[in-house]
């Protein structure tokens, strides 16, 4: 028999709350909670989420003791490649037969908008930590999912807005031709404009690319002194490789990655990318609390977690306290209890979720350390300011969200 998990009304979500509070029984369906991991686990976005996400969140399920509430958690994962069809036929197989409580993971930014349409319709719920677009929680936004890690917002505030105050006012976008990549060439946009620069030209490109060939040379030929990598993931790579081998930055341009991942870096090599700015949520190296997990990660996948990978694991601990807390796996009694809860761990400093459900947290303006800086194989970044969580994501005054009472 199949679990309904329709949205039900605030109020009954306060009454299992209260009955948790009284010391009820929890109420679990189906006597397991079930998570669903889905991400790109063998395409352009494999190293950022990929299979080093899942691990994570296994570890979040193995921190627990592998049961909330006296049920064993499950755990699903599928490989989305980057289509919206695909995550979306996904999910709702996961939700009809498999009555998974948490769909978890996700990238791609088109991806996740068809899988929280599901799970709108279903009356389920997703926390979406690899996605970009700063869409999912404004005009895509639904009651039944949160968006963890970044979105294209701070990623403006933060590297677009240092780089035009240091003498960068002319701009030409590169920009991946899906949502995340629209999303994050006009929230690039508004803030070089606003800033006092100019965006002089751009080129979309389909995504994935291999060959950046025309696209840089249309970027050289621009005249602008700030080429903008509205991409990710290897699309990043080999756009910066590409511009690389044609002497871009040697002719007096600079790059601007606008979405850089710590194993983008690391890929690379700091003799390419020593210099670049970035935003970032999260980094290894911060302190003694994001090292201690980190370590633990690297133990146990051979590698340092990028900002993503940490996102999970946060992401997944803060729901299973919020299911034990809430004692039910209903998802909007649980995502009640989420946004009650501030988040304060390894990852997130002054963390919070909205209304709109964007969690809000923290965001860091790095820079990428020479090889004479470096101290070791992962020792990639120095952080050069905090942009306080405040301040990092667009303000709800000016939110389009559905949820939100302007």
């Amino acid at each position: 028999m199949i679990f309904n998990r329709k949205t039900l009304a605030s109020s009954i979500a306060l009454a299992a709350t209260a009955l948790v509070a009284s010391g009820a029984q929890a109420q679990m369906s189906n006597d397991e909670l079930r998570i669903g991991y889905l991400a790109d686990m063998s395409g352009t976005y494999r190293d950022l989420a990929g299979p080093g996400g899942l691990e994570a969140l296994k570890m979040a399920v193995e921190d627990v003791g592998g049961e909330v509430n006296g049920v064993p958690i499950e755990v699903f994962s599928a490989d989305d490649r980057n289509s919206a069809d695909v995550g979306a036929n996904t999910v709702r197989g996961w939700v009809d037969q498999e009555n998974v409580d948490l769909v978890a993971g996700m990238v791609a930014s088109s991806v996740s908008i068809a899988v929280s349409k599901v799970l709108e319709e279903a009356g389920g719920l997703a926390i979406i930590s690899g996605s970009a677009a700063s869409s999912i929680t404004n005009e895509h936004c639904t009651p039944n999912h949160i968006h963890w890690v970044y979105d294209t917002y701070p990623l403006a505030n933060g590297t677009a807005k240092a780089v035009v105050e240091q003498g960068g006012d002319t701009w030409f976008m590169l920009t991946a031709d899906y949502a995340f990549g629209h999303a994050l060439e006009a929230d690039v946009t508004k803030v070089v404009e606003q800033n006092g620069g100019e965006i002089i030209g751009g080129v979309r490109h389909p995504f994935p690319t291999s060959d950046f060939s025309s696209y840089i040379l249309q970027a050289q030929g621009s005249g602008a002194k700030i080429v903008g990598l509205a991409n990710a993931g290897s699309d990043t790579v080999n756009a910066i490789k590409t511009a690389s081998q044609f002497g871009l930055v040697q002719s007096g341009q600079q790059l601007a990655g606008l979405l850089i991942f710590l194993n983008d870096v690391h890929a690379m090599g700091l003799e390419a990318t020593q210099g670049l700015l970035l935003t970032t949520g999260w980094y290894w190296d911060m302190d003694e609390q994001s090292r201690e997990w980190a370590q633990r990660y690297y133990d146990r996948v051979g590698k340092m977690p990028t900002m993503v990978q940490a996102g999970v694991y946060s992401s997944t601990m803060h729901y299973l306290n919020a299911v034990e807390a809430a004692g039910t796996d209903e998802a909007q009694a649980v995502r009640a209890q989420m946004a009650e809860t501030p988040v304060e761990d390894f990852f997130a400093r002054n963390g919070r979720i909205r209304e709109d459900g964007r969690m809000v947290h923290d965001m860091y303006l790095a820079e990428v350390k020479s090889p004479e800086e470096s101290t070791g194989e992962w020792d990639l970044y120095e952080i050069k300011s905090t942009i306080p969580a405040d301040e990092a994501y667009r303000p709800l005054a000016e939110s389009q969200c559905k949820l939100v009472q302007n």
